[in-house]
């Protein structure tokens, strides 16, 4: 796992899908940090390793990242088992808030360098 404060590669990210599943790279966003946490095999493992930072679950989502979709809206995508929040409205495992996912776009897009 890679704690992104500052910025990671598009190469880096390309590594990591071809070493984890060939075209995505696992990550989880707190949107309140502007920190992401990336190359796990599993969300929860970043979302626990996450909230032993001292991150609050409220405001932690997993995404994919497919670095082969850089520049396009598939690029990221909303799909993760630990966004099924029922006491946050978030019945599925997309990320229902508009305002949400406008605000984890654009860490992404601060954090992800060509």
């Amino acid at each position: 796992m890679q704690l992104v404060r500052e910025k990671i590669s598009l190469d880096e990210l390309k590594k990591m899908a071809q070493k984890m599943y060939n075209n995505l790279v696992k990550a989880v966003v707190d949107i309140e940090k502007d920190i992401m946490i990336v190359d796990a095999g599993l969300h929860a493992d970043q979302e626990e390793a996450l909230l032993e930072s001292g991150s609050a679950q409220e405001n932690l989502w997993g995404i994919n990242l497919h670095p082969v979709k850089f520049g396009s809206d598939d690029f990221i995508e909303f799909d993760s088992m630990i966004n099924i929040r029922p006491s946050q409205g978030n019945f599925y495992r997309g990320v229902n808030d508009l305002a949400i996912q406008e605000k984890i776009i654009s860490i992404v897009k601060h954090l992800v360098c060509v």
